[in-house]
């Protein structure tokens, strides 16, 4: 078993100089830095007083689960030798809210992937299966994390 440290940086910038004095007298402005990485400008979504153009918690999180199933995806498309030419996701997540909490209750991922050959199109299916149960972050969840893929054969 191995184990690994995902380490980063979070700063909130939002003190708009009287700190939290008042619910709309801050932002929710937030700079996440990791080693050798670009910032990553972060708020709030727009529903919670958050700022429209950065990143927020929950997009992060869909991200995160489409990211983790199209690398988890292409590795089990190479161990079953089948040749992914393209991949593209239209994520969506959705979250309930409950007064000031919530979760979410499901992501819906809807990969579309290209293949080189069509005698694997029937592969394709068990291949996000298996993709699904190699990804850390949707093992990681307490919410389902579904998919409804489309498969394209290139040329």
């Amino acid at each position: 078993m191995a184990e690994h440290t995902y380490a980063l940086a979070l700063r909130w910038t939002g003190n708009r100089g009287a700190g939290t004095s008042g619910y709309r007298d801050y932002s929710r402005d937030v700079s996440a830095v990791a080693s050798g990485k670009p910032e990553l400008l972060l708020s709030a979504d727009r529903p919670f007083r958050g700022d429209p153009a950065r990143w927020n918690p929950e997009e992060l999180l869909v991200a995160s689960l489409s990211e983790c199933h199209l690398l988890s995806f292409l590795h089990v498309a190479v161990t079953h030798g089948v040749t992914v030419t393209a991949y593209e996701d239209e994520p969506v997540g959705t979250m309930e809210q409950r007064g000031i909490g919530g979760r979410f209750t499901r992501v819906l991922l809807r990969p579309t992937v290209t293949i080189a050959n069509a005698a694997h199109v029937d592969l394709v299916p068990q291949l996000h299966r298996e993709a699904h149960d190699a990804c850390f972050i949707a093992s990681s969840v307490a919410f389902p994390v579904e998919h409804e893929a489309t498969t394209l054969v290139a040329g």
